[in-house]
């Protein structure tokens, strides 16, 4: 009984450490990617502002073949609506919403994840002239993750889990673009 009562307690007080940690823990992160492609800043940009072209680069888009896709409000417009419903554990089930368009320059997106776990996080999309025939593209995301769950960024590193399919997509759309 002795023994129970020492496991037990031992238990209490790494679950009571870690919600202290917790508290001081920084839930926030920001992952960012760019590529460089050779058509102008306006044809870029006239392609990313449409929800509907993701399809075409995102490897989140393409991960699932058979997955459900409705697209509701005027694409390239704030409001516009992509549902995403997957049995891919990966995917998931979720919506983005654009939240903002700065024309040319710039598209802000909300992104509502439902499964596999709940979470509103942000994305968005940059163009940039290089020169008259490249812009420069930025993809990048950013959020939170709230109390107690902050804890798991203490080991989840977002850079590692985001960038390499930041890359990939990047690199699909400057060979959609420039074909």
């Amino acid at each position: 009984m002795k023994a129970l009562k020492i496991i037990g307690l031992t238990l209490v007080g790494i679950i009571v450490l870690a919600l202290i940690i917790g508290l001081f823990v920084n839930g926030n992160y920001a992952v960012e990617r760019e590529v460089t492609i050779n058509k102008s800043k306006q044809v870029v940009f006239d392609y990313v502002k449409y929800l509907k072209n993701q399809n075409n680069f995102s490897v989140w888009a393409k991960a699932d073949p058979n997955m459900k896709k409705v697209f509701t409000g005027e694409d390239g417009a704030v409001g516009c609506v992509s549902s995403w419903d997957s049995k891919v554990k990966d995917v998931g089930k979720g919506e983005q919403k654009i939240i903002k368009i700065a024309d040319g320059e710039r598209i802000d997106y909300e992104l509502h994840f439902i499964e596999p776990f709940e979470s509103t996080d942000y994305a968005y999309m940059t163009t940039e002239a290089v020169t008259d025939n490249q812009t420069k593209v930025k993809w990048g995301f950013n959020g939170k993750m709230k109390y107690p769950m902050n804890l798991m960024m203490l080991c989840m590193n977002m850079e590692k889990m985001l960038a390499p399919d930041l890359e990939k997509g990047l690199g699909n759309l400057k060979s959609i673009l420039e074909q």
